[in-house]
């Protein structure tokens, strides 16, 4: 692992705090809001040593943000995208006590 860099904050932008992604917890995965340029391998290296971990995998997805109305006026919500990281058996991140 190395230091811990200014851009890793800039990759992991939030937790995910969902049903889904609380189910996903008890197989070992956590689920991030990330940078939209950010690649696995920086997700992972972000990860990892932000929190001390051990990463196994990352699967990535975008969502396209919808259009919406908001009393009668049009808006587009923003684009995100979202990392659900699989870490090493014995590992885990407890998302609750923040960073």
């Amino acid at each position: 692992m190395s230091e811990l860099r200014e851009e890793h904050y800039d990759t992991i932008v939030a937790p995910v705090v969902t049903e889904k992604s609380t189910i996903a917890s008890e197989n070992n995965q956590v689920v991030f809001r990330v940078a939209l340029n950010a690649t696995k391998p920086q997700i992972a290296e972000a990860v990892e040593n932000l929190f001390k971990v051990k990463v196994k995998s990352v699967n990535t997805l975008r969502t396209k943000g919808k259009s919406k109305r908001f009393k009668g006026r049009p808006y587009t919500r923003t684009d995100i995208k979202k990392a659900v990281v699989t870490l090493e058996e014995g590992h885990s991140i407890d998302i609750s006590t923040g960073l």
